[in-house]
């Protein structure tokens, strides 16, 4: 599902929350089955975040080739996480098309 748009790659952002119904034990054993784990193919993974944080205990960003792949991501780790991936471009890319986006807004437009 790597879309481009006039040039510009979007990328996703996964947010996981380890859900508050699972036990301590659970949250531990998905620590160790994710040093076995690999991105499903077709996810090209920028980078991936475990901060130091009681809401969030991971932020992935990737690329996918397909919706198949954010559906075996989500599927493989919803029994412990509750996850939320969200369409993102990086600063630079925004910063490049906000310009032509503004101009666009209808809300902006000079009214006649």
């Amino acid at each position: 599902m790597t879309s481009i748009y006039g040039g510009i790659v979007v990328d996703f952002v996964a947010l996981l929350s380890f859900r508050p119904t699972v036990p301590a034990a659970e949250r531990d054993g998905a620590l160790i089955r994710r040093s076995t784990w690999k991105y499903p193919p077709g996810v090209q993974v920028v980078a991936e975040y475990w901060p130091s944080s009681a809401s969030v205990q991971v932020v992935s960003i990737f690329s996918a080739d397909s919706s198949e792949a954010l559906l075996e991501l989500e599927l493989e780790w919803s029994d412990v996480f509750d996850i939320a991936i969200y369409p993102a471009v990086s600063a630079e890319d925004g910063l490049r098309m906000g310009p032509d986006v503004f101009g666009r807004l209808a809300r902006l437009q000079q009214l006649p």
